[in-house]
């Protein structure tokens, strides 16, 4: 992780987006969700059957004694 106070103007121009990238992203933005076969809306029901690929680990909380 890069701390923000490292960053020199030169890094931040690199990172930053472009005008074009902006304009592409807020277009998105505004543009509403289309749903098709391949990717249907997900109803209640169906969000209940839902599985995570990746189940979080259980991990042992170091400040319990």
């Amino acid at each position: 992780m890069v701390k923000t106070s490292e960053v020199s103007m030169k890094m931040e121009r690199e990172l930053a987006f472009t005008k074009e990238e902006l304009a592409e992203l807020n277009a998105a933005k505004k543009m509403p969700i289309t749903f098709d076969d391949d990717c249907p809306e997900t109803t209640p029901e169906r969000a209940l059957k839902f599985r995570r690929v990746n189940p979080s680990r259980q991990r042992k909380n170091i400040y319990e004694v």
